[in-house]
């Protein structure tokens, strides 16, 4: 008899606060739009692809709670995730229980603690994103560059990759507590740093959002450039709680200069399902379904034979051709060809981005 049951794919997302709701929102669109053209197509073999979907919120232990549980259930794989320290606890449980895992848009580069073969991931490593923004930063003359920074491995991991880039062609990093200073009192640090940069390695909305104001709003600080290299103004939940404070702060995204044919058609029918134009995480979340259905296609859905076809994979995805490979300092399966660019909202007209410096 033929099996007709479902390939099941766990799913993981922030979908409540305090993950970022929008950017989990944007993955499971991408993800679903997939998956339902893989179905439209008549499935893996005949049998339909699903996905469980499990919420972190941004929770370290909630994820791995749901990894258990996705794990308990009998998916094929796991999928998803954007924040960096959950998907981390995340892949390091993945790890454990012997389940493939395809991280969509998490970049610590320390994924987990030892080289695994079980996970792989889309997005570019943090390292490889921040050096680049690190760069753009010289190369638009600045190098004396304060950081308004919270306790977190992600951004200490962000404040050494940054210093390590700039110090050996004379630039300073300056830190900044976030969590004992208001932002008035950023203000005033950063008068006296004499940085001529401000980056925003902090939670949003809060404190990003009121410490943008402040600096904005600070008749001495006129001509500091504020950066996010983490991206929080990629999405419209930026622009929609700083008004015209959101333009001109350049960020990471990860979408090359222009999309593939097969990118322009997504780009479409994602437009159909969000009400704002669709992020790089959306092409993230459409990939990742695209390798994985690829991947069933040819390997089954026998966890241990997907985990040892990552070297395998070639795919057309969204934004270019994927494969994975190893990469020197990174423990995961990785995707090296993933475009980097460093963009901003246009003050003239903020829903429009412009495009500051690429790999």
């Amino acid at each position: 008899m033929t099996d007709r049951s479902a390939i099941r794919i766990g799913v993981l997302a922030p979908l409540t606060r305090p993950g970022w709701v929008q950017a989990g929102r944007h993955l499971l669109a991408g993800l679903e739009l997939a998956v339902g053209e893989v179905n439209d197509g008549g499935g893996i073999g005949g049998r339909p692809l699903e996905v469980v979907v499990r919420d972190t919120a941004a929770d370290p232990q909630r994820a791995t709670a749901a990894v258990d549980e996705l794990a308990r259930l009998g998916v094929a794989a796991l999928a998803g995730e954007y924040h960096s320290v959950v998907a981390r606890a995340a892949t390091t449980r993945a790890d454990a229980l012997g389940v493939p895992f395809l991280c969509s848009s998490a970049v610590l580069d320390a994924l987990t603690e030892e080289p695994t073969e079980w996970v792989a991931r889309l997005s570019p490593p943090q390292s490889h994103g921040w050096q680049l923004y690190a760069d753009f930063l010289l190369g638009a003359g600045h190098t004396r560059i304060a950081v308004a920074t919270e306790p977190s491995v992600y951004w200490a991991s962000g404040v050494r990759i940054l210093r390590d880039r700039l110090a050996p062609r004379g630039g300073t990093v300056i830190e900044l507590d976030a969590r004992a200073l208001a932002p008035t009192a950023v203000c005033d640090a950063l008068a006296d740093s004499r940085a001529t940069a401000l980056l925003l390695l902090v939670g949003f909305p809060e404190p990003a959002v009121s410490i943008v104001r402040s600096v904005r709003h600070d008749q001495r600080l006129a001509e500091i450039m504020i950066g996010a290299p983490a991206g929080q103004p990629e999405f419209a939940e930026w622009s929609a709680s700083l008004g015209d404070d959101s333009a001109a702060v350049p960020f990471l995204r990860y979408l090359p200069e222009r999309l593939s044919p097969l990118g322009e058609r997504v780009e479409k029918a994602l437009l159909e399902r969000l009400p704002e134009v669709p992020s790089f995480v959306a092409f993230e979340g459409y990939d990742t379904v695209a390798i994985l259905a690829d991947m069933l296609r040819s390997h089954g859905s026998d966890r241990a034979r997907i985990a040892a076809s990552w070297p395998h994979v070639a795919v057309e995805g969204t934004r270019g051709q994927i494969r994975f490979s190893r990469t020197p300092g990174i423990s995961v399966w990785q995707w090296a060809g993933a475009p980097i660019q460093v963009v901003d909202r246009d003050p003239a007209q903020p829903d429009r981005f412009r495009v500051l410096h690429a790999t």
